[in-house]
């Protein structure tokens, strides 16, 4: 396989999804919240919509990879399935060696894909018949959760974990407790999958460092520029961080526009706000522009000497896409068509978060009518998908998909 990704709208030609499960179905009302969540999706047709996600990309020329058949086939060639299970129980913040004991011996006696599901899915307290006297587990852990490793429900949105970025990779620390394992699974097949470990990935950042970066909101807007969303999940001094390693390790980036965005759910990540649809086209929420349609852009270049990063500040966001990608002209066009009742109602169904797969065409939720109708006033292509049940984790397409190479 080959790995490179220098756009946000060329040609998707390989990209990473994952289905949503039973880790979907393992969310309650008294854990929606500490999961990210709010609401409780029907697994039977969030499946569905998801598969027809799937499909459409399909039918316009992208090769469909699932995360968790790539997981189990890393964990199958790395000959380190024990200490693998090690890693997640100990993540998982199991640290009695009765249960760890126990639940290693659970997992190891299943097949792989069968085990990499239940990792994903979660495991409850009474799926292992435990005798623990300790009191960590008699008095912490048993009255206050129904899971021994807590259900992972986010892992539909593979855009997160980890970004593709040119020929680099980076396998991102996430900020929320509740999603910190899901970029473990990309580090196992980034270092154990045959089709990754051969491809002579660059791994620009990994998930060790205490600074969090999430991929909603890196946007590839070029060979030589990156947008990235100073947001609830990712810090400045991360964005810094990441310019500084890819300004000197010989990578084609050359410019980072970060972009700040109110730090709210709504708006956790950039592309739940901002997302380019074409050449010279973004879509935009209007509640990240001031009454003046002014913002806070700090465009970071390399600096005089090899690790130094040179920062300066801008108001006009137009203006510095335009100067970074070079065209005379920049469309933003406003979700819900900057309607006060549309706007905010769409852009919270992720109105605003398209994935492009060819220039000027992209994948919607067919819930969004007021943007997508307008999208199409603009000259794009506009391919919508179900989303009754998929929108209700707060992602949309672009969200939901990882991609691994473009034309």
């Amino acid at each position: 396989m080959k790995f490179n990704v220098t756009s946000e709208i060329h040609s998707l030609k390989s990209v990473l999804l994952k289905r949503p499960g039973k880790e979907v179905e393992n969310l309650t009302p008294d854990t929606m919240h500490d999961l990210l969540f709010d609401d409780i999706p029907y697994l039977p047709i969030i499946q569905q919509e998801h598969d027809a996600f799937a499909d459409v990309l399909r039918e316009n020329g992208s090769e469909v990879l699932y995360l968790e058949k790539l997981a189990a086939e890393a964990i199958d060639q790395s000959n380190h399935k024990e200490d693998i299970v090690g890693r997640f129980i100990a993540e998982s913040d199991i640290r009695d060696k009765e249960l760890t004991k126990a639940l290693s011996e659970y997992l190891l006696s299943m097949k792989t894909s069968e085990m990499v599901d239940k990792i994903m899915a979660g495991i409850r307290n009474d799926d292992l018949d435990i005798q623990s006297s300790s009191l960590a587990w008699l008095a912490d852990h048993q009255k206050k959760t129904l899971f021994l490793m807590q259900p992972m429900p986010n892992l539909y949105y593979t855009r997160d974990p980890a970004n593709i970025l040119g020929g680099g990779i980076s396998i991102n620390n996430m900020t929320f407790q509740a999603r910190k394992r899901e970029s473990l699974f990309m580090e196992i097949i980034v270092d154990h999958h045959p089709d990754f470990k051969t491809s002579e990935l660059n791994v620009w950042r990994d998930r060790t460092v205490d600074t969090s970066i999430e991929g909603g909101d890196v946007l590839v807007l070029s060979d030589d520029v990156l947008a990235i969303g100073v947001s609830q999940r990712t810090s400045g001094k991360a964005i810094e961080e990441l310019a500084q390693t890819l300004f000197s390790m010989n990578s084609t980036f050359k410019k980072v526009i970060a972009i700040e965005i109110p730090h709210v759910r709504a708006m956790m990540h950039l592309d739940t706000v901002f997302t380019m649809i074409d050449v010279d086209k973004f879509t935009i929420h209007p509640g990240i522009q001031g009454l003046d349609g002014k913002m806070s852009i700090y465009v970071l270049e390399p600096g005089k000497g090899q690790a130094d990063v040179s920062v300066t500040h801008h108001t006009d966001l137009s203006k510095v896409l335009k100067q970074a990608l070079n065209v005379p002209e920049i469309a933003l066009i406003p979700c819900g068509g900057g309607d006060p009742i549309a706007a905010p109602r769409e852009q919270w169904n992720d109105g605003s978060n398209t994935l492009a797969i060819h220039p000027g065409v992209v994948v919607t939720y067919n819930r969004n009518y007021v943007s997508n109708d307008l999208m199409r006033s603009y000259g794009v292509k506009v391919l919508e998908i179900p989303s009754s049940e998929l929108s209700r984790g707060r992602g949309g397409p672009r969200c939901m998909s990882m991609p691994l190479l473009r034309s």
